[in-house]
C-alpha cells in the first residue's frame, strides 16, 4: 500500500481541517511507531470508512503499540482485551448481573461499549468467543437476553494476531474475517529501521508510556464525521465501479483459491478507495486508488487450494497475478 501525499489541492473548509488533522494523528503515531507507514495509513482509512482492522505479524513488530498509538493519538475512548484461551463471550461483551438490593438483574457492559476496542492476540481465544465480536462489527451494537443494546460512535475494532502458524492460535472464522475491511500484514523492520527503534529505546523511549513519548491527541470525533462527509463526496465513475466488480469476480474464478471475494469484498474496495483517494487529495478515484487498497481488503477474503498452498502460492500472489491482467480501465 502507498502512502498517501500530503497535497491539500481544492480542499477548503471543514474537509481541509479533517484532513489536516488526520496527518497530524498519522505523525503523532510516528513518534511512537518506526517504519511502520503502511500500517497507519490503513488504520486512516479504517477510520474513514467505519471499518475494523486485523493486523498480522510475528510477536514482537510493534502490533500493539502501533494501536496503543493510534489511541494515545484519538481523543477518543480506548480499551482493551487480551485474548486468551480461557476468555468467554460475556467478557467481551457483558452480561447481566444480579443485584442483591434491588433484586433485579442489571447490564453491565463490557470492555466492547468503547470507541476504539484493541482486541489483543484475537487468535489466542477459541471461535466460539471470536464469534462474540460479529454482531457488534457489524450491527454496531451487542444484544444481551434479547435486548438490543448499541455501541457508541465511533467504534472501531483493531485486533492483532500471530500468524496460523504458531502455537496456541486458532484461526479466525471465515465470516468474522470477511468482518474486517483491512488485513494489515506488520513485517520485520527493515536494518535501519531497527537501528532507529534501538536508538530510540537508547536515549530512554519507553513503549509503555506513550505520553512521555510525546503522543498528544490530535483528531476526534468531530474531525472524523467531517472527513467520512468528504469522502462520501468523492466521485466514483461507472468504468471504475466495473473495474471493482471485475477484479472480484476474477477471484472467484481463479484455479488457486476455493473461495473468492464476496460483493461485500467488492464494496468494501470501492470504500477504501473512495478513502484513500480523498487522502491523497483527490475528489474523483482512479484505478491506481484501487491496485494500492486491492492487497490489504482482498487478501483476507479469499481461501487457497490445498495443492496451491503446497505449491508456495499465497493470497497475495493471486491478487497480485489478478491486478497484473484485469483491464484498467482510461
Amino acid at each position: 500500500m502507498m502512502d498517501p501525499t500530503t497535497d491539500n489541492a481544492g480542499q477548503t473548509g471543514d474537509a481541509g481541517s479533517a484532513r489536516a488533522s488526520l496527518e497530524t494523528l498519522r505523525a503523532e503515531i510516528a513518534k511512537a511507531v518506526v517504519g511502520q507507514d503502511p500500517a497507519v495509513t490503513g488504520l486512516v482509512v479504517a477510520l474513514l470508512c467505519r471499518g475494523h482492522v486485523l493486523l498480522e505479524g510475528v510477536p514482537g513488530v510493534a502490533k500493539t503499540l502501533l494501536v496503543r498509538a493510534l489511541a494515545a493519538a484519538l481523543d477518543v475512548e480506548t480499551k482493551r482485551v487480551q485474548f486468551t484461551p480461557d476468555l468467554m463471550p460475556s467478557d467481551v461483551t457483558g452480561s447481566l448481573v444480579y443485584d442483591t438490593r434491588t433484586a433485579e438483574f442489571s447490564f453491565q457492559p463490557g470492555p466492547v461499549f468503547t470507541n476504539l476496542l484493541l482486541a489483543d492476540e484475537i487468535n489466542r481465544t477459541p471461535p466460539k468467543t471470536q464469534s462474540s465480536l460479529l454482531e457488534a462489527m457489524e450491527e454496531r451494537q451487542v444484544t444481551v437476553d434479547g435486548t438490543p443494546r448499541p455501541l457508541p460512535e465511533p467504534f472501531l475494532v483493531a485486533a492483532t494476531q500471530n500468524p496460523v502458524e504458531y502455537e496456541g492460535t486458532y484461526p479466525l472464522p471465515e465470516a468474522q474475517l470477511d468482518r474486517f475491511l483491512l488485513k494489515l500484514t506488520i513485517p520485520l523492520p527493515s536494518r535501519q529501521d531497527e537501528i532507529d527503534v534501538l536508538t530510540r529505546h537508547a536515549e530512554g523511549f519507553n513503549p509503555r508510556d506513550l505520553h512521555a513519548a510525546g503522543v498528544r491527541p490530535v483528531a476526534g470525533p468531530a474531525d472524523l464525521e467531517a472527513a467520512r462527509a468528504a469522502v462520501a463526496k468523492t466521485a466514483v465513475s461507472p468504468e471504475i465501479t466495473a473495474y471493482v466488480v471485475d477484479i472480484c469476480r476474477a477471484t472467484r474464478e481463479s484455479p488457486s483459491l476455493t473461495l473468492g471475494v464476496s460483493p461485500r469484498g467488492a464494496t468494501a474496495l470501492l470504500a477504501t478507495s473512495r478513502a484513500w483517494a480523498w487522502l491523497t487529495g483527490r475528489d474523483y478515484v482512479i484505478p491506481d486508488d484501487v491496485k494500492a487498497l486491492a492487497l490489504p481488503t482482498l487478501r483476507h477474503r479469499v481461501q487457497l487450494r490445498p495443492e496451491a498452498e503446497m505449491e508456495g502460492v499465497t493470497a497475495d500472489s493471486v491478487i497480485n497475478a489478478i491486478l497484473a491482467h484485469a483491464p484498467v480501465p482510461r
